[in-house]
């Protein structure tokens, strides 16, 4: 299934078979970047738009979002056997997007009710190297914007931060796989 095929099925099933899903991708090349993160140098993978759907989740606060999360075939497989730790070579993609009010799919409904994935915010990455990244519980993070890798080194240190916080069991990932 591609990529848009996949968001519109999870948007379709997250607001009770909404259809017109509008997926705005800047990012949407699935070829890779030869610019890296700070820190951990995490590039885009060539193709990751068309990896396998994960799950998909939204987030409230300052920035609220609606995310969904993609694996290539090592994490999928992981995924899909429930084997923590996740193996060297798994690689996580969540791609974030404004959490928008659906005018249009509200006037048919007749009430306010849903919502659909807006403008893209940014593209993150998890890359799985127990020896490169050992001091970070064996993964790198990346974060892109327009394809372009944030140059901030606060930013970037703040995805092991938060992922600290996860139980260890976990293998510091927040996401689950929804079946």
């Amino acid at each position: 299934m591609t990529w848009k095929m996949l968001m519109f099925t999870a948007a379709a099933i997250a607001t009770g078979g909404v259809t017109g899903l509008s997926v705005i991708a800047q990012a949407d090349s699935p070829a890779a970047t030869t610019e890296g993160s700070p820190i951990f140098g995490v590039t885009l993978p060539p193709g990751y738009r068309d990896w396998q759907f994960v799950s998909i989740a939204h987030e409230e606060g300052d920035k609220p979002d609606i995310r969904v999360i993609l694996g290539n075939d090592i994490a999928m497989k992981a995924f899909r056997e429930g084997t923590l730790p996740f193996p060297d070579g798994a690689i996580i993609a969540r791609l974030a997007y404004k959490y928008e009010s659906s005018a249009r799919n509200n006037a048919i409904f007749g009430r306010d009710q849903s919502f659909v994935a807006g403008e893209p915010t940014n593209v993150q990455i998890e890359v799985k190297d127990s020896k490169r990244y050992a001091s970070t519980g064996g993964w790198g993070y990346g974060q892109f914007e327009d394809g372009k890798p944030n140059p901030s080194e606060k930013v970037i240190n703040s995805c092991f931060a938060c992922h600290t916080k996860l139980p260890p069991a976990t293998d510091l990932i927040f996401t689950t796989y929804s079946k």
